[in-house]
């Protein structure tokens, strides 16, 4: 399939090939890439972008959090990722990259061109297929809290900016409890509450039925998470945003993470304490309804589908 691909790059659409960067570029050498990552669906009416104009604004608040100087707009950017979903029939995912492509000796680059770069493709076919997924599919998760590394410190760079440095940490910490036979890995901040997965957002649902989440302005941005927030609120379930220990977790009578590829992904057990349901109803019900929704079988959401014509 990656023979047939085509990448968008500043304006032009290159084989899969051909869509490479110097060894030696600022965006490479010192983390400075910025990205967003997106769901493609197909509906009845073809394939859509899961609420493409959020993960546009997304996109453009880590540019201006990490101060990259992008000359396109946002109507710019999804024209050009609908070009590209366009351009490559099948792709399930579309992945947005703005960086330093020059070659640069500074930490501030002379040449400040950010390239943008947008690729619609199969993460599961067009690249290394991740091994979990592929050998256990969305089975329920083996879940460890992260002891010593903290989540993203905002006096360094803010949680919410999806840049490449942003990752360093994170892919330590779950590199290191994947050897240790866990799935996935949860960090805390600076105060011991509970944050974020490396690349998702966690939930979890109390003994009395209440949806808990931590607060948006301490995690990424998660596009999925603020759905399912949403999903809740209109189906007239008790939603709370608020930080908690991780022991809050052990208690809960369910769990689960949310991210672009998985939807809401039920955790089976936390530090090898194990929940009473997984997936319990309330993953249940809110993962089906976010894949009816997905698929266009909803219409009361249907206004979060960008159809590609």
């Amino acid at each position: 399939m990656t023979s047939n691909r085509r990448i968008w790059i500043d304006g032009r659409l290159v084989p899969w090939a051909e869509a490479t960067v110097h060894v030696l570029s600022h965006s490479h050498q010192r983390g400075s890439l910025v990205f967003d990552y997106m769901g493609v669906y197909e509906t009845p009416r073809g394939p859509a972008v899961f609420r493409l104009d959020d993960h546009v604004r997304r996109f453009l608040v880590s540019v201006e959090l990490v101060g990259l100087p992008l000359r396109q707009d946002a109507a710019a950017i999804r024209a050009a990722i609908v070009e590209a979903v366009r351009a490559n029939p099948g792709a399930k995912a579309v992945k947005a990259s703005a960086y330093l492509a020059s070659v640069e000796v500074d930490v501030v680059p002379v040449d400040d061109h950010v390239t943008l770069a947008i690729a619609a493709y199969d993460p599961l076919e067009d690249v290394l297929r991740p091994k979990g997924v592929a050998s256990r599919g969305f089975a329920p998760l083996r879940i460890w809290i992260e002891k010593e590394r903290r989540n993203r410190r905002p006096d360094i760079l803010s949680p919410q900016a999806k840049v490449a440095a942003n990752y360093a940490s994170p892919m330590y910490a779950k590199w290191s409890a994947k050897r240790r036979g866990y799935d996935e890995v949860l960090l805390v901040d600076e105060q011991g509450f509970v944050a974020e997965g490396p690349t998702s957002n966690v939930f979890l649902v109390d003994r009395d039925g209440v949806l808990r989440t931590p607060p948006e302005e301490t995690v990424l941005l998660g596009v999925t998470r603020r759905s399912i927030l949403e999903i809740a609120q209109a189906e007239g379930r008790k939603v709370v945003e608020e930080k908690f220990r991780p022991e809050a977790l052990f208690e809960a009578a369910e769990a689960f993470i949310t991210g672009t590829t998985a939807g809401a992904w039920a955790i089976a057990s936390v530090d090898d304490h194990p929940l009473p349901a997984a997936p319990g109803p309330v993953t249940k019900a809110l993962g089906e309804r976010f894949k009816r929704i997905t698929s266009g079988a909803d219409p009361a959401f249907e206004r979060w589908l960008a159809y590609v014509q």
